[in-house]
This record gives C-alpha cells, sequence and structure tokens, in this order.
C-alpha cells in the first residue's frame, strides 16, 4: 500500500509517497482539521473586519505614528505572505507612511532569518518595500516590569518604540504550552534571553505535569505568556489553523487573548489525533514544524513497542534543524543555558529491542542533539534505505502506524 506524506513545505510543497508491504497491518493516525479545505482570501478580510473582542485594524491605525508587525519564524508553518496584505490596506487607508512600519520575526533563540526566509515568509514584494528587523534576545531588548510571579520581562526595543503592535501567527499543538499561537509571539518571540531562560526553566518547573502537547487547561506556561500578552501591549493578534498541506482553514483576529482562546477551542479538535500502542513500526513524518524534529519523537514514543519496535522520523530539511540557542549543542558536551548531552534516548535508558532511525535526504551529525546521541539512531537518505532496514527486521508480519505530521498533531489520549 502506499501512504501520502505532506513534504518540503517550504520548498516546493510537494507530497511524498511511501511504500509499505500489504501484508504489513498499516494504521494511517489523521487528525480531522488536515481534511478541510483551504478558505478563500476573502475570509481573512472577514476576520479582520470583525475582530474579537478589539476595534477594526482601521480604527486602531487611526493616529498611530509607528507600526511593529510581529510575524512567526520558520519553525512556524504559517503562510503569513497570505495575511500581510489584509493587514497593510488599512493601515494604508489610516495613513501611516510605508517607513513607519517595522516587521519583526518572532526568533524568541531561534538563529537569525536570512533574506531568502524573509521572502519565504512575507514574499519579495513586502521584503523590497518595508524594513525588517531580526530579533536578538541578547541585545536591544528593554525591561517593562515584573509578571508578579517572579519573572522578569525584556521585550524587543523596536517593537516597544511602536505604538501600534500587531502579530501574525498559526495555532498548533506545543510541547510546552499546549498550543503555540497568541502570545507565544511574544513570550518568548520577542522576549530577552533572561525572560526566555526563566520562562523554560523556572515557569515550566512550577507544574511540569501541566504541560505537554495539547495540555492547555491548567497550563502554568500557557498562563505566564497570558501574563506577559497583557504588558506588552499588542493591539491585534491574527492566528490561523492550517491542514496537511499548509493551507489556512480557519481565521481568528482580534485581543490577543480573546482570539486565541477562540482559536484553541476549534484547534483542540482540529488536530486531535487518537493513538495507539504496541506497534512494531512507527513512522512519524516532520512537515509543518520539519526544523524543529524533535517533536516527532514525542509522537512516536507514545505508540512504538519500547521491547521489539523501531521508530522512524522522516524529516527533510534542506536547511537543517533550527539553531536553538537556548537548548541545542555549540560543541561536544556544552550548549546553550538549557541543553545537557544527551545519554540516551528520551525513554532514560535504551530498551535492546528499541531501535530509531531517521531518514534525511539532509541529514547531519548533529541533527539529533535535541533527543538521542547519534550513535543511538540510524541515518538514512531515502524511502528505499529505510525500508529495506525495516523488511530486514521484521520480515512478513509488523503492525505499523503512520502520523503523517508529528509537528502538527497531539493525542487526545498520550500515556506518556
Amino acid at each position: 500500500m502506499e501512504v501520502e506524506l505532506p513534504n518540503l513545505l517550504w520548498y516546493g510543497n510537494n507530497p511524498r509517497m511511501i511504500e509499505l508491504p500489504d501484508n504489513w497491518d498499516v494504521e494511517v493516525l489523521d487528525a480531522p482539521g488536515f481534511h478541510k479545505p483551504a478558505v478563500a482570501p476573502a475570509a481573512i478580510a472577514d476576520a479582520l473586519a470583525n475582530p474579537i473582542g478589539c476595534p477594526t485594524l482601521r480604527e486602531l491605525a487611526e493616529g498611530a505614528e509607528r507600526v511593529a508587525i510581529v510575524f512567526d519564524d520558520m519553525t512556524r508553518p504559517t503562510p503569513v505572505s497570505d495575511i500581510v496584505p489584509f493587514v497593510l490596506a488599512p493601515l494604508k487607508e489610516a495613513g501611516v507612511p510605508d517607513d513607519d512600519i517595522s516587521f519583526i520575526p518572532a526568533l524568541g533563540m531561534h538563529g537569525a532569518l536570512t533574506n531568502m526566509e524573509y521572502r519565504k515568509k512575507l514574499g519579495d514584494a513586502i521584503v523590497r518595500k518595508y524594513p525588517i528587523y531580526n530579533h536578538n534576545p541578547y541585545d536591544n531588548c528593554d525591561y517593562v516590569g515584573d509578571t508578579g510571579t517572579g519573572l522578569p520581562v525584556w521585550l524587543n526595543r523596536e517593537y516597544l518604540a511602536c505604538d501600534l503592535r500587531i502579530g501574525i501567527g498559526s495555532i498548533t499543538p506545543h510541547v510546552h504550552a499546549g498550543f503555540g499561537g497568541g502570545g507565544k509571539l511574544i513570550l518568548p518571540g520577542i522576549s530577552g534571553i533572561e525572560t526566555i531562560t526563566g520562562f523554560h526553566r523556572d515557569v515550566q518547573m512550577r507544574d511540569p505535569a501541566s504541560t505537554g502537547l495539547g495540555r492547555y487547561d491548567g497550563n502554568e506556561m500557557s498562563a505566564e505568556i497570558k501574563r506577559v500578552t497583557k504588558m506588552a501591549g499588542m493591539a491585534m493578534k491574527i492566528d490561523v489553523l492550517l491542514n496537511s498541506h499548509g493551507g489556512i482553514t480557519d481565521v481568528f483576529a482580534g485581543d490577543p487573548l480573546e482570539e486565541y482562546e477562540a482559536g484553541v477551542a476549534v484547534a483542540k479538535e482540529h488536530y486531535a489525533t487518537r493513538s495507539v500502542t504496541g506497534c512494531d513500526i512507527v513512522i512519524v513524518n516532520a512537515y509543518g514544524k520539519y526544523n524543529e524534529m524533535g517533536i516527532c519523537m514525542i509522537m512516536a514514543l507514545n505508540c512504538v513497542n519500547f521491547d521489539r519496535g523501531t521508530i522512524v522520523l522522516i524529516v527533510d530539511a534542506p536547511e537543517g534543524q533550527v539553531c536553538h540557542y537556548l537548548f541545542r549543542s555549540f560543541g561536544k558536551g556544552h550548549g546553550g543555558r538549557l541543553y545537557f548531552p544527551r545519554t540516551t534516548m528520551p525513554t532514560g535508558t535504551v530498551p535492546e529491542g528499541l531501535e530509531c532511525i531517521v531518514m534525511s535526504a539532509y541529514h547531519d551529525r548533529t541533527m539529533c542533539d535535541l533527543f538521542a546521541p547519534i550513535g543511538d539512531v540510524q541515518l538514512t537518505d531515502d524511502w528505499d534505505q529505510t525500508l529495506a532496514l525495516l523488511e530486514k527486521r521484521f520480515g512478513e508480519r509488523a503492525r505499523v502506524a503512520v502520523v503523517p505530521d508529528g509537528t502538527m498533531q497531539y493525542y487526545t489520549d498520550p500515556w506518556t
């Protein structure tokens, strides 16, 4: 049988077909929202014309002197270029000069975007016409206060210098906050290093069990994001949901807290996935956040047979995994402030029968540093190599689970 997997979102967006033996028991663990059709552009215009909990952008822009438009980076699948024209039009109507509109990618502790990545996210015309400033968490951030729970808040200076602040992003499951989008564009998106470090270390440790993919209600990290969002003064946030081909299916715009609640209510069903257990082979594809493939390991561990299983992560990221200055390695045995060397698989031990394959046409020797030592992972170049290894191990019978996009799904009934 053949299974179609989404692939190469920013590089042609061409699906990949993988072939599995007909006598294997294969189940595709899909999310209902992946099959929703993409909306017409009019849906974006309609959401902005009828914002949730705040005036229209045209009204907000009246009298504005400087505007900051914050957008998510290449670790998020948001087609920002589809949304930006509907944001710029009311600014133009209000008389805001182009030179007074700044675009800022919400990098958090990710590496800076390149000129070509600006164009992938925003489109060539925007890059040519408007100033774009990479966020620098180590400098050019100003202190705006304390959340009241002990987290000091430092935010991007260019953002704070603007009197009208707008955000564009998408809501997807998130490994810490339950769901991304909303105020994550601010924390950690345009926050300083001390704020980001405290958020991922101190805030997470307040209640670790409340965090995780899809765990939103009662999530302490999400609650802290909301506190910082209130302090940040963002006038409007636009969030979208996406299907399995990166198309916009739902649009929410308005007050950053209110539109986010409305979006999460839909996202809980949109990305929900039923898990299975005890599978011989678990194939998890990385697509929407393909350069943050570590998320896929979480999805795989829920389903695999630890005593006799193989995890396959399919990861085509031509530019490699994102440079993460907080969590990734920057030498043998050392890395960012919250990095620690992985001496075992995420299970805590490596069961003798558990194997992991990472399939990528662009693999490198440090790509797995967030979840496993490279010696515990087999690297393959293509599906033919990968399938040969699987058939050699399992022969004519295998129980297989396939997750179409392990970076954009969450299990409604996880056991890990």
